[in-house]
């Protein structure tokens, strides 16, 4: 005789509980930290803000894009030394917000997809519980 627990549901597997599912499968599915992505964009735009403005006050390419038209976008800005660091800080404000709001919307996604998900396979199982009787 073998210990092993028989399956009662008709053929049909058990849903796995959370002990079940490997680690890999619940990081793929796990939400993302709004506030830390935008963070790390903000950051990430904000110093190639400060490091392209930086290039062209030393260096001082003459085949360039003009960065004086981010002045337009960021006020205050200017391709000086403290431009630099108003550009900078615009460009983490705004890389903030983009981030945050990449992140949001992908967790929503993802707990509508999940949601729709389990709901369906729910409802299947229902179902199949409803045909046996």
């Amino acid at each position: 005789m073998s210990a092993e627990p028989q399956n009662t549901t008709g053929g049909h597997a058990d849903p796995p509980s959370g002990d079940d599912i490997p680690q890999e499968l619940l990081l793929a599915f796990a939400p993302i930290h709004k506030r830390a992505f935008g963070t790390a964009i903000g950051l990430t735009t904000g110093l190639a803000v400060v490091a392209l403005t930086t290039f062209h006050l030393i260096v001082r390419p003459e085949e360039a894009i003009s960065l004086s038209l981010l002045g337009q976008y960021f006020f205050g800005y200017s391709v000086s030394w403290p431009g630099a660091l108003i550009g900078g800080a615009w460009a983490f404000f705004v890389g903030f917000v983009a981030g945050w709001f990449t992140a949001f919307c992908r967790n929503l996604i993802m707990a509508t997809w999940l949601f729709i998900g389990l709901t369906k396979a729910e409802l299947g199982a229902t179902r199949d519980f409803l045909d046996h009787i």
